[in-house]
């Protein structure tokens, strides 16, 4: 059977993506991932998800190295964990200046090295029990359990987008979750995951490539489109690095004009500056059965795991996101 994963990023209750959770699994998806944002307790979330289901996988992505301690992500980490019997995936990333300093408080720097710490710092915590770490970012004198966890080495897996991050996920991570990927970006993550691996004399074929895929299905492929457009558009205007991402994936103009549009506060502008063709290139978009012809396609072109990731807001949401979970599972 295809590996499929789903992910949800806001819009639904903790109850309401624990019940998609379990109809995920019916269906014969093999993990479901939990963005944070501002759409919940990603850990608290997951916890009601894993007392739902009995096989999937359970993962953030991500978790923000920035707005949570290490210490905190490792036992919320073991939690999760112990409570789905080992199906937890630790997803870590560096999440976004434009987030994490307007919207946390909390200051924004070199985040390469925060994430590096972050995910020293888990893995010696889990591992032993405690941990003291002298890191580029992060200083812990020590910290210590007053529990064990249900299993000391639960994976990690590392969001990036461009080289130094992806050299980093070879040498230090288990998987790497891509997103808004092209039919193109696996080969060349690839890539530079094994040059991160070769430094760490490590296996880069042991590093999962995922990647998440933002979705839209409806009957009518204008629908499905017109639909995936808003999600766009909000992602290269508001975040410098996802607009670099659109750039270097072929859409440059398109980048530009969604970026000064944004930043004029013309958001209709910047919708209309999103083409079919971005939309096409780097999500899943259209009817049920192109759906699946596209997911196949990201498969056969080096993807180990495609991660649907629906969008839907108010009345009306979660029926939204179970179409796109039957439409999208395996055939």
């Amino acid at each position: 059977m295809p590996r499929i994963g789903v992910a949800f990023s806001g819009g639904l209750t903790a109850t309401e993506i624990a019940d998609c959770a379990e109809r995920a699994e019916t269906l014969g998806y093999e993990s479901v991932w939990v963005a944070e944002g501002h759409g919940g307790d990603q850990f608290a979330v997951l916890a009601a998800c894993a007392l739902r289901t009995r096989r999937v996988r359970l993962g953030t992505a991500i978790t923000s190295v920035f707005v949570r301690t290490a210490p905190t992500i490792a036992m919320a980490a073991a939690a999760v964990d112990e409570l789905s019997g080992g199906r937890f995936v630790l997803g870590l990333g560096s999440s976004h200046r434009v987030q994490v300093e307007p919207e946390h408080g909390v200051a924004y720097s070199r985040p390469l090295g925060r994430v590096r710490d972050t995910t020293a710092v888990v893995r010696g915590l889990l591992r032993d029990g405690e941990v003291a770490h002298e890191g580029e970012t992060v200083r812990i004198e020590r910290f210590d359990l007053w529990f064990r966890p249900f299993r000391n080495d639960i994976p990690i897996y590392l969001s990036a987008l461009f080289p130094k991050m992806l050299e980093l996920c070879g040498e230090a991570a288990d998987g790497l979750i891509l997103t808004r990927s092209t039919l193109a970006t696996a080969e060349g993550a690839r890539a530079h995951v094994a040059a991160g691996a070769a430094r760490a004399g490590r296996d880069p074929a042991e590093v999962e490539i995922t990647s998440l895929l933002p979705t839209s299905v409806a009957a009518d492929r204008r629908e499905a489109f017109a639909a995936a457009r808003p999600g766009l558009a909000f992602y290269a205007g508001f975040f410098p690095r996802y607009n670099r991402l659109i750039a270097e994936s072929g859409f440059a103009e398109e980048a530009a004009a969604i970026a000064a549009a944004w930043a004029a506060g013309d958001r209709e502008a910047a919708e209309r500056a999103v083409t079919d063709a971005m939309i096409a290139a780097t999500g899943v978009a259209g009817e049920p059965d192109e759906c699946r012809d596209r997911l196949d396609a990201y498969r056969a072109s080096g993807l180990d795991l495609p991660i649907i990731s629906p969008f839907a807001r108010g009345p009306g949401a979660k029926e939204k996101f179970l179409a796109a979970i039957e439409a999208c599972a395996p055939r």
